[in-house]
């Protein structure tokens, strides 16, 4: 059924990952970005991570977040990822509405891209992190 849906091609909206510190233990903030000047409303993200870890395969449980609106110009947290997840795909599948329309789009934060020095700086955030569109 799904293939029978048009979505439209996802622009202005993405996801970051913003590093922190906290009490000597590090993590990444993920935020969802929309850049756009409208507001989108009835998302729904669905996070999971997966892949190779000291040579083990790890799942992380699949959650799923429902945000009723995000206006123009704004972000919203939607996850802190772990330093002991951070060397996994991190997946987040993003569902929305702009008025009538439907959109979908899949972000991934690969193995080796959650460093350090891969931030630059963020729209809507003025912090540097690492951004998907």
């Amino acid at each position: 059924m799904k293939e029978h849906i048009d979505f439209p091609k996802v622009e202005k909206v993405g996801v970051c990952a913003v590093p922190k510190t906290n009490e000597g233990m590090s993590f990444w903030e993920v935020h969802l970005i929309n850049m756009l000047d409208v507001e989108i409303t009835n998302l729904l993200i669905s996070m999971r991570g997966y892949g190779k870890k000291d040579e083990r395969e790890l799942n992380t449980s699949q959650l799923r977040q429902y945000v009723e609106r995000l206006g123009a110009k704004t972000s919203i947290q939607v996850e802190l990822i772990p330093e002991e997840l951070v060397g996994l795909n991190n997946q987040y599948w993003v569902s929305f509405y702009i008025d009538q329309t439907i959109y979908d789009k899949k972000f991934i934060f690969l193995p080796d891209s959650l460093l350090e020095k891969n931030t630059v700086e963020l729209p809507i955030l003025k912090k540097r992190g690492i951004l998907i569109i």
